[in-house]
């Protein structure tokens, strides 16, 4: 298991100059940004594009519950990957296919932008991929790269 790295991060001046790591819940990894949303959204694009990972979907919650005359703050579902990287997790337990492509949620928070994912680790644990040699250190290192660089 990942060490707690907590919320006792300092903030000098009131401002916040890098995202807050949380802990994680239920397999969940989040990071905040204090960056507008439509900033974190562009961003999480770019970084997706510049870590080879394709892009298959997103799902605009927001703007769904709106066409439903439904209230929701500004969320969208990003669902990505890369084939190489989630055939062999498949190949493992076919059941991870419920999990995967990635997904990697953006959401309007009271607390900023918040973006979550699934830990790769927890979905290992779930689909008892533990036997099988897959690198879901890189994968994780990977998935909270890309959601850090788009929380700055």
């Amino acid at each position: 298991m990942r060490p707690f790295y907590g919320l006792g991060i300092a903030v000098l001046g009131g401002l916040l100059s890098q995202p807050v790591l949380a802990e994680r819940d239920n397999g969940i990894e989040h990071v905040i940004s204090d960056s507008a949303y439509s900033t974190v959204v562009r961003q999480l694009n770019t970084a997706l594009e510049d870590n080879g990972l394709n892009i298959m979907a997103t799902v605009n919650h927001g703007q769904n519950a709106a066409n439903n005359d439904l209230e929701l703050p500004p969320t969208m579902t990003f669902i990505f990957g890369n084939p190489k990287v989630g055939t062999p997790m498949m190949q493992c337990q076919g059941s991870v296919a419920l999990d995967l492509p990635q997904k990697m949620v953006v959401r309007e928070t009271d607390d900023g932008v918040r973006l979550e994912w699934n830990d790769p680790h927890y979905l290992a644990e779930r689909h008892g991929l533990e036997e099988c040699d897959l690198p879901l250190g890189n994968v994780a290192d990977v998935l909270r790269d890309v959601a850090e660089s788009a929380a700055q």
